[in-house]
């Protein structure tokens, strides 16, 4: 699938699509290689793909939604997250 991944937020879809674009641009320029961009359109969350990286970039409300972290958090560290959060604030 790919060696890294990198979930980041952005405050606004205009945030969103401007973080996806800059990313790519400095890609480009640093690899000489064009990123595929999925999703700028909307900007609720935009996935760049470079082969070896794949970024995510969510609005806070749409990244709170998938939870992604989750789903790729090894199961150990996933219970300790659950037993924090379930513990009276």
């Amino acid at each position: 699938m790919a060696d890294h991944m990198v979930i980041a937020s952005g405050r606004s879809a205009r945030q969103v699509g401007a973080i996806a674009e800059k990313l790519a641009e400095r890609f480009k320029q640093a690899t000489g290689r064009t990123a595929r961009i999925e999703g700028k359109d909307t900007g609720d969350w935009v996935l760049i793909d470079t082969d070896d990286v794949i970024v995510h970039v969510f609005r806070p409300e749409v990244r709170d939604f998938y939870q992604l972290e989750k789903m790729w958090m090894p199961a150990d560290a996933l219970s300790r997250v659950r037993e924090a959060s379930a513990r009276p604030q």
